[in-house]
């Protein structure tokens, strides 16, 4: 993806911060964020984003929006960019199906780099709600993972299952693996091998698949189990197609991501019922619409763009996060140690920079008030921080030319934030940090 700075030379800065002044909604205090729950309405899908993957304050705002839709609006699930088999295990610990281990427990267990993005203080605050909102309010709200990286795991899972309840088509599973296996766990390795041999494990995958989808229904009573090894198989096969293509370039490699996330949010919506409803967490990239950045000339789309085409307007519901400086997790190169790094002030003429300069306050953007030629007519540069990420090049990398009130349907931006607290640091003073907006 083209991400870099670009400043619109024709953009009235100083009309476009009066603006933002006029229209924006201070966020003081918990209730000023009723007039975002009020906007969202009958939604179906409701997408949270957030500027970094290691940002304190964008787990705590979309857990505090997340929880009341839940509440208020009877959202059924959240669907994350997460691992499957990780996120089902936490789905299971939710809906008090499994005994003996707390979210700290299970999280714990999300062992895939970058860790800290769910293996967080922040999620655990927000699983140990949701288990005891079900068990007090008799729901079965639910909680899992989009995203297509878990190859090894989810067929590890699917041994597991077909071990007790499939015998005969455990066979395929062991045969499929062991393909995978020279390759160490590591997706990079087997996609640098898939270049000398272009199919080398495909076959098997796609034939697993086939046996499970064809003996689906013989399996055990519980559907949700039963849903999520056909899950794990699809994992298996588009991982498989995601490790090849990302040894071509292109955007190949990033649209087959996406295009599974949205198939695999497609499933959760429709084994949840037709009345359900769905709240995802993902990197602003990926839920704000494709369309209306620098995205499009190179070929890619992402699930908020494809929600947007396939559902109708008013059931989508796409909000976008962002800040003007603080404090970030992230590592230097691709599985480096995680940091808290400093996130220096938004570059000038940026999204940020303007929202900044408009004052320092939380603000909300309710964004069909800020359809103004000067906001439609000009991509200005929003910034975006990956798992990796070195501030010192932050102006030639971290930006995407947008325009904002076509990406987001609104947009929450916190002026200064903090990093994330990962679970294997201790909190100070060994207390569990705080976890909800407003000091509540």
């Amino acid at each position: 993806m083209r991400s870099h700075f670009t400043k619109s030379s024709n953009l009235d800065e100083a009309k476009a911060i009066t603006t933002i002044q006029e229209r924006a909604t201070i966020l003081w205090k918990q209730s000023d964020i009723d007039k975002l729950i009020e906007r969202i309405g009958d939604a179906r899908i409701v997408m949270l984003g957030e500027a970094s993957h290691g940002t304190h304050e964008y787990y705590t705002w979309r857990s505090m929006i997340s929880r009341r839709l839940i509440k208020e609006k009877k959202f059924n699930f959240i669907a994350v960019e997460g691992d499957w088999p990780d996120c089902y295990k936490l789905n299971r610990y939710i809906k008090n199906l499994v005994q003996g281990q707390g979210a700290k427990s299970l999280l714990g267990d999300f062992n895939r780099w970058p860790t800290w993005m769910w293996a967080n203080w922040e999620i655990v605050a927000l699983m140990e709600w949701m288990r005891n909102y079900n068990t007090e309010s008799k729901a079965n709200a639910g909680f899992y993972g989009l995203d297509v990286y878990s190859l090894w795991e989810s067929m590890e899972a699917i041994m597991n299952y077909l071990e007790k309840n499939d015998p005969s088509a455990l066979k395929l599973a062991q045969e499929a693996f062991r393909c995978f296996e020279p390759y160490k766990h590591e997706g990079r390795d087997y996609a640098m091998a898939s270049r000398l041999v272009p199919e080398l494990c495909e076959n098997e995958v796609v034939d697993l698949l086939k046996e499970i989808q064809y003996k689906i229904t013989r399996y055990d009573s519980d559907p949700e189990n039963v849903f999520s090894t056909q899950q794990n198989a699809l994992v298996a096969v588009n991982a498989e197609r995601y490790y090849r293509a990302m040894v071509q370039g292109g955007p190949h490699s990033w649209n087959i991501r996406d295009q599974h996330m949205m198939d695999t949010l497609d499933r959760l919506l429709q084994f949840h019922g037709p009345d359900s409803k769905a709240i995802v967490w993902a990197h602003n990239t990926h839920i704000g619409d494709a369309r209306a950045t620098d995205m499009v000339a190179d070929g890619m789309y992402n699930i908020g763009e494809l929600a947007r085409i396939k559902y109708k307007k008013e059931d989508v519901f796409l909000v976008g996060f962002g800040s003007y400086k603080g404090n970030v997790v992230a590592g230097r190169q691709w599985g480096a140690e995680m940091r808290d790094v400093e996130v220096p002030s938004a570059a000038k003429g940026s999204w940020e920079y303007l929202l900044h300069k408009a004052g320092p306050e939380n603000k909300l953007l309710l964004m069909e008030d800020f359809m103004d030629d000067q906001f439609m007519e000009h991509h200005i540069g929003h910034r975006a921080i990956g798992v990796v990420y070195n501030s010192a090049y932050e102006q030639y990398g971290n930006y995407v030319p947008t325009i904002l009130p076509l990406r987001y349907d609104a947009f929450i931006y916190l002026d200064h934030t903090r990093a994330l607290h990962p679970l294997h640091i201790k909190p100070d003073g060994h207390q569990t940090p705080e976890t909800y907006p407003f000091g509540m």
